[in-house]
Order: structure tokens, then C-alpha cells, then sequence
């Protein structure tokens, strides 16, 4: 029996709502501060417009419903859930009123597509952009790959155990620090010192590139938002391509491959103990699918004769690679070059590699690897107790920041997570095929959504169906916060309307 949730619990979570609502409030102060900077009249009184609108919501929900009492696990699973789709639709806002995205609804994709850290889009004339609006996209990215939530811990949030349950809501069971707010405020200090340090780096290569100073300082800033944070969003049309540079090209493969790390391996090599990532069975794992997938890439490249030269498939076919297997999106290609240039078997490894993502309590989305170390230790734990004696006592251990025990448990919940990816995968691919895209663009397409990389073969455009645009986002959203908190927040409302 369902039963309904009380007034309570449904003020308990407006109030902290309205907490994470004035947060990303004020992140808009940024890019209005980059528009007057460039005297962007327009698009700075879009973003003060939307300033005031989440002050004034954010405010009057905290207001209207200030409670002492903390998150229960269903408040705090319901309340991470649903502050996503709020945000989506308070982050697009400024999108819409810059006049280049042709409905709300195409602008509430690009939202959620920042947030998720995914790199679809459905903007328009991208090229010009005003820079504060094109600076939003990518702090979009910024705050989505290091958690919406993690803004309200890191600044607003102090109880503890409420914390937590809205920490683990958004896909981070793991804790850097045993205090799950200051493990929030290492994840934010780890990124703003990344950002300072991979900026400069972009920034001095792009103007080496022969960009302007001022220029090429925003294309860094831009960039590296979007590459540590695997999100694949642009300030330009061509992606990365518009740069025509392998030194960039080199800088982002190396920020793409930083943001797929763990954030508690990033604090183990911090502190001094650089052996954890000679040790960690997600880095092992990682290594071992890069070599053994993009191999087969490579082989079905080389047959296809596309890639004829070394240089070549390094920058069009490892790049786009690595780009998937990150769950970036960033390409060097263009999206129809997909369809009409990798053969079946590169094409599928690509989509292999989006799939699995990356590490866990990092920025990747997709399945990550740490569920299939977990998948192959229980399979070769069941093949030895066949072989073994039936006396034996078969304890299974790996080592991922530490030794852990292998549990049922674990693997019980791991197959479960990639299953329902499976599946959120399966859905998108069903809708797409029901449009009349072949079932190949809309797996590759589906796939891009769901693990949240961005990588397209053309799809994804402000002409495709609305159900479709809607089903992109759907999976984005579910994919990022891997279904827990959205199945919490289904159930309450289901609780709502047929409880007792």
C-alpha cells in the first residue's frame, strides 16, 4: 500500500528547492557580468530577468515554506530529482531570450543537455552568439558536471545527513572526505584549480593559434569547462574542428581524460599517493577498453582506407574515440561524416565506448566502468566455485581507492543500474526508428543521449520531431542522475495521486 506524502514532506522539500533555486540564481551574475563587460545590452537584461526570476522563486519558496526539520531519503532522492527538471527550465530561460533558439522547448533541451553535462544542441547561428550567452552554456556544463546539488551543499546546505541523501540522489555514492560537505567543497576546489591552470593552457595555445588575446582567453575558459566537465558544448559551430590545431587537439584529450577520473582518485594523487592510479581497477579497466575497442576501430578505419595516414587517424578517428569513451561529445568531424565515413564495426565500437563511459564520481555519464569490474569479478567468482571444491570459502576482494570485499549486494545493484541503461537506451533507439531514422543513427543517437556524451550523426537538429526532442531529454535527465532519484520522485507522485 502507497502511502500519500503529508504536507509536511512536500514543505520540506519546497524549502531546500527554494535553497538549490537561489543558488543557481546567483550563478547568473556571471555571464550578466560578462555582458555589461562587453557591452551586451540585451543579453544583459535577459540575464538580469532571469536573476530576479529565480531570487524572487527561491526566496518565496524558502519563505513561504522555512522548516528546521531535515531530508528524509524520500524528500531528499524526490527533492534532487525534480530540482534537475527545475533547473532545466529556470537555466533556459536566458537561452530563450536570446532570440537563437526557435521554441522554449529547443532551449529547455540545450539546458538540459548544459546541466547533463551532454553536448546536444539545438541552437541557432552559434557563430553570433553574444559571448555572455555562449559563456552561460558552458558554466551550464560547469555546475551540471560537478552537481547542481553539490552548489546547495557546498554554500547553503549544513545538516549533514540531509546532505548526504541529496549527495547520493545525484549518482555520488562515493564520499572524497567522511564530511559530505566538505567532500562538495574539495569537488568545487578541485575543479576551480583545474580551471584556472586548463584555461591558461587553451588560452595560450589558441592565441598561439592566432587568436586575439581576449579571445582566445574565452575560447580556454569555454573549452575547458566543457572538456573537464565532459560535456562537448563549443563556442563555435564546428566544435572543435573551428580550431584546426593538434596541439589543442592534444590539450583537450588530456582535459577529456582528467574529468573521466574519479573524483577520490583525484584527491588520492593530491595528497601524495600517486600509486592508486598504477592500482585502481577502474584505471586498469579504462586502459585495457581504450587499447582493446580502439583497436578494433583502428582496424575497421584502416580497411575503409578513410584514414589513410597515422596523423590522421590519430586526429579524426582516436579523437572522436576518446571523445565517446569520456562521454565528451567534442568532435573533429563533422556529424554527417559519421554515417558516410566510419564502416560498421568503428561505428559500433564508438557506440560500445558511449555506452561504458567512464569512471564513477566523475563527470561521465554512461554505465562506468566500475559496474563492469564488478559484472567480470562475480562471473569469474562463479566460474571458481564450480571449479573449486565444494568446501572452499571463495572471498572476493578489488581495489578501487582501497580493498574492497566483493558483496551481492554490489553486484546485484551494478547489474541492475546497467540494465536499466540498457533499456533507457532501447527506448530512445524505439522512438527514433518510429520517425523513420535507421535503426544504426538512432542507436548512436539514443545511446549519445542516455550516457549523456553529445556526439550526433545528424539527428539531433531544431527540425526533428518534438517526441523526439523530448525523449533526448528525458534520457539525459534519467541517464545523469542514474534513475534512483527520478524513480523516488515517479513514486511520489504516484503516491500522491493513489496513496492512502
Amino acid at each position: 500500500m502507497l502511502l500519500r506524502p503529508q504536507i509536511k514532506d512536500i514543505k520540506i522539500v519546497i524549502y531546500y528547492l527554494g535553497k538549490i533555486i537561489i543558488g543557481l540564481g546567483l550563478t547568473f551574475i556571471i555571464p550578466l557580468a560578462i555582458a555589461l563587460i562587453n557591452n551586451e545590452i540585451n543579453p544583459a537584461i535577459d540575464f538580469g530577468i532571469s536573476f530576479l526570476i529565480n531570487l524572487v522563486i527561491g526566496l518565496t519558496l524558502t519563505i513561504l515554506c522555512k522548516t528546521r526539520e531535515d531530508l528524509n531519503w524520500m524528500q531528499g532522492m524526490s527533492l534532487v530529482g525534480f530540482s534537475w527538471l527545475v533547473a532545466m527550465f529556470l537555466g533556459a530561460i536566458p537561452l530563450y531570450l536570446s532570440g537563437h533558439w526557435e521554441s522554449y522547448l529547443d532551449a529547455c533541451f540545450d539546458a538540459m543537455s548544459g546541466f547533463a553535462t551532454t553536448g546536444l544542441i539545438l541552437v541557432q547561428d552559434l557563430d553570433h552568439l553574444s559571448k555572455s550567452c555562449n559563456l552561460w552554456r558552458h558554466l551550464m556544463m560547469f555546475i551540471g558536471g560537478q552537481g547542481i546539488v553539490i552548489v546547495a551543499l557546498s554554500f547553503f546546505v549544513r545538516s549533514l545527513s540531509g546532505a548526504f541523501r541529496m549527495y547520493v540522489g545525484e549518482a555520488r555514492e562515493e564520499r572524497v572526505l567522511p564530511n559530505v560537505i566538505h567532500t562538495a567543497q574539495f569537488i568545487w576546489l578541485v575543479s576551480v584549480i583545474y580551471l584556472i591552470l586548463g584555461s591558461f593552457i587553451l588560452a595560450c595555445i589558441a592565441q598561439a593559434e592566432g587568436l586575439s588575446r581576449g579571445g582566445a582567453l574565452f575560447h580556454g575558459l569555454c573549452i575547458f569547462m566543457a572538456a573537464f566537465d565532459t560535456g562537448g558544448f563549443a563556442p563555435q559551430s564546428q566544435n572543435i574542428l573551428y580550431y584546426h590545431s593538434l596541439p589543442f587537439e592534444i590539450a583537450t584529450i588530456s582535459l577529456m581524460l582528467l574529468g573521466a577520473i574519479n573524483f577520490k582518485l583525484h584527491y588520492s594523487l593530491w595528497t601524495g599517493n600517486k600509486k592508486e592510479i598504477l592500482k585502481n581497477i577502474e584505471i586498469i579497466t579504462f586502459l585495457i577498453s581504450i587499447m582493446f575497442i580502439f583497436f578494433l576501430v583502428a582496424v575497421s578505419l584502416n580497411r575503409t582506407g578513410v584514414y589513410p595516414r597515422a596523423t590522421i587517424l590519430f586526429r579524426k578517428g582516436f579523437y572522436q574515440f576518446i571523445s565517446a569513451h569520456t562521454g565528451t561529445g567534442y568532435m573533429t568531424i563533422y556529424a554527417k561524416q559519421f554515417m558516410r565515413q566510419w564502416a560498421g564495426l568503428a561505428f559500433m565500437g564508438l557506440i560500445l565506448a558511449m555506452s561504458l563511459g567512464g569512471s564513477t564520481c566523475s563527470t561521465t555519464g554512461g554505465i562506468k566502468l566500475l559496474r563492469v569490474d564488478i559484472f567480470f569479478k562475480a562471473l569469474a567468482g562463479e566460474i571458481k566455485r564450480v571449479i573449486l571444491p565444494e568446501s572452499t570459502v571463495l572471498i572476493q576482494k578489488f581495489h578501487h581507492i582501497q580493498e574492497v570485499v566483493l558483496e551481492d549486494r554490489q553486484v546485484r545493484i551494478s547489474l541492475l543500474i546497467s540494465l536499466l541503461y540498457l533499456g533507457l537506451y532501447v527506448l530512445g533507439t524505439i522512438v527514433g526508428c518510429f520517425y523513420g531514422y535507421s535503426l544504426p543513427e538512432a542507436l548512436f543517437e539514443s545511446v549519445s543521449a542516455g550516457a549523456n556524451v553529445g556526439l550526433s550523426c545528424g539527428i539531433t537538429s531544431p527540425s526533428m520531431p518534438v517526441l523526439l526532442k523530448i525523449t533526448y531529454i528525458f534520457q539525459m535527465w534519467v541517464g545523469r542522475l542514474e534513475f534512483v532519484s527520478i524513480f523516488t520522485l515517479f513514486g511520489v507522485l504516484i503516491a500522491t495521486l493513489k496513496g492512502r
